[in-house]
């Protein structure tokens, strides 16, 4: 029998003490509605580092990466978000489809986000500065997105002078 007051892991401690009281995880698993995996991750957590193991509970904190795409494929998105910025996810999917680069738009955009582009203004802003540090030369459509954010800028009273 587990002993707690933290109300925290009071539930997790309840479903341990209520199975080994019926001597059945099934059952017990049922009553308090836990899957029985969720019932052995916590006596697991429990016989390697005691009560307190319940505690830090953090999913954050190691990033799942069997969920993660390929570095290629990840490098090929950032690649295409800095291309052809004003491109959204789905977009950009179907485009990377075609040079046989599969990967959803949710995907693409779970890319983004861990690389800091999730809308058009950071993908912009990626453009620029590796326009800043590579001095590279710029397609039609780069121009176009530019051109596009600088009248957005003016029309908001911003005034930039590097494209005008």
């Amino acid at each position: 029998m587990y002993q707690t007051n933290n109300p925290i892991i009071k539930h997790k401690v309840g479903l341990l003490n209520l199975a080994e009281e019926l001597n059945n995880v099934s059952k017990a698993c049922k009553i308090m509605g836990v899957s029985r995996d969720t019932f052995y991750r916590y006596q697991e957590l429990v016989n390697d580092g005691g009560i307190d193991a319940l505690i830090n509970q953090n999913r954050r904190v190691v990033p799942n990466v069997k969920n993660r795409v390929d570095e290629q494929i990840e490098s090929a998105v950032v690649e295409y978000a800095i291309e052809y910025p004003a491109h959204g996810q789905h977009r950009s999917s179907n485009e990377l489809r075609k040079k046989g680069i599969f990967v959803s738009g949710s995907g693409v955009r779970s890319i983004w986000l861990r690389h800091n582009l999730e809308n058009f203004t950071k993908r912009l802003k990626a453009l620029e500065d590796k326009i800043a540090t590579e001095g590279i030369i710029l397609s039609e459509s780069q121009i176009s997105a530019l051109e596009k954010k600088a009248q957005d800028d003016e029309a908001c009273g911003e005034i930039n002078f590097l494209y005008s």
